[in-house]
């Protein structure tokens, strides 16, 4: 696909036979520079989290793959929130970390996303990582004394060589947004907030057999997002119901929809909010465009096209914060198919040799 798209990049059959080589040498291969920005650009072009109006041949991919130890891999995804904030006018941004290979796997990032907010067990805060802040308290972190809706988690990386590691996003590095509402003056008092950047964290991208486990990437946020699936839904922040009381709504029975007014309000004041902070955002009308005409021209899911693929084992740890990646006993279940490849092209190599 590179060779395809970029026509002075010399020969495609020197390119593959020196990636033979090295996979029969070493069990996986190394991409250039300008393979892995194109195969993070496909990717996250195809994956469906590119919201409109990215410039995806433009995106700026970080090659941080000589990164494996946790404490840097931590300060470089601080580096990412930096860079990726740009003071409101966000930018999208990849950074791409060590990759697996054979007898040595790549660091992984247990966060969903790189800024994410505590729920506790009293059903403060967001109650989606109620399980996530649970297992982050009985690993050392401690919240603040007094605690609130919008405690930010600690950060986790895991290595094979550490294990996982906490470390504290430093509060000026993350943007966020007060909200407040167009029209109604007594919204602002509630003392809601979001952050800025959507740095989706825990997602493997896979190039050409090679699989980077740490790949944090971020567009910007769509609207509703914020408002609906985080703040309005009961599952998360359940702030609807506050906000139709505010409002002065039947709430005695769903069939008055006074869910749907209050969720409009909150969807209406995010987009207000960060509208007036300059931040980059967008809503979900324009959104549903975009995705049509996303889907009308993708390709078909293939093992072989770039991706960012979500594990189940990385899905679980975003929210209950197990199981780890590492255990005592190596896990080789990755580098498997690359030491495969490679016995196979040895195979080849004797056959041909005789």
């Amino acid at each position: 696909m590179f060779h395809a798209a970029h026509s002075d990049a010399g020969s495609l059959t020197a390119r593959i036979a020196q990636v033979r080589a090295e996979i029969t040498e070493t069990g996986t291969y190394r991409h250039t520079t300008n393979e892995l920005a194109y195969g993070a650009r496909i990717a996250l072009r195809d994956s469906g989290w590119c919201t409109s109006g990215v410039p995806w041949r433009r995106l700026k991919v970080r090659d941080l793959r000589g990164y494996r130890n946790a404490a840097a891999v931590a300060g470089e995804c601080v580096e990412h929130l930096r860079l990726a904030t740009n003071g409101g006018e966000i930018r999208p941004l990849v950074t791409v970390f060590a990759p697996d290979a054979p007898g040595s796997p790549g660091p992984v990032i247990w966060n969903e996303q790189l800024i994410r907010y505590a729920g506790y067990a009293d059903g403060m805060g967001d109650r989606r990582y109620a399980g996530f802040t649970e297992t982050m308290q009985g690993m050392g972190w401690r919240p603040p004394v007094r605690r609130s809706r919008f405690d930010l988690l600690p950060l986790v990386v895991e290595t094979q060589h550490e294990g996982p590691r906490l470390f504290t996003l430093p509060s000026e590095i993350v943007h966020e947004v007060p909200l407040e509402h167009p029209t109604l003056p007594w919204f602002g008092e509630m003392g809601l907030r979001w952050h800025a950047v959507p740095v989706i964290a825990n997602m493997r991208l896979s190039i050409g057999g090679v699989h980077y486990p740490a790949a944090p990437f971020n567009s910007w946020f769509v609207g509703a997002e914020i408002g609906t699936r985080s703040l309005a839904e009961e599952g998360a922040y359940g702030v609807a119901r506050e906000v139709a009381d505010a409002l002065g709504l039947d709430t005695s029975s769903e069939r008055t929809l006074w869910r749907d007014f209050a969720t409009v309000h909150l969807n209406a004041a995010v987009l207000h909010s960060f509208d007036k902070a300059a931040v980059t955002i967008t809503d979900h009308h324009a959104e549903a465009l975009h995705r049509l005409a996303w889907l009308r021209s993708r390709q078909r899911p293939s093992p072989a096209r770039p991706a960012f693929r979500l594990d189940t084992a990385a899905a679980a740890r975003a929210r209950n914060g197990s199981p780890a990646r590492f255990t005592a006993a190596l896990d080789e279940t990755r580098p498997q198919p690359t030491s495969r490849l490679a016995e196979l092209l040895r195979q080849q190599h004797s056959l041909t040799s005789v």
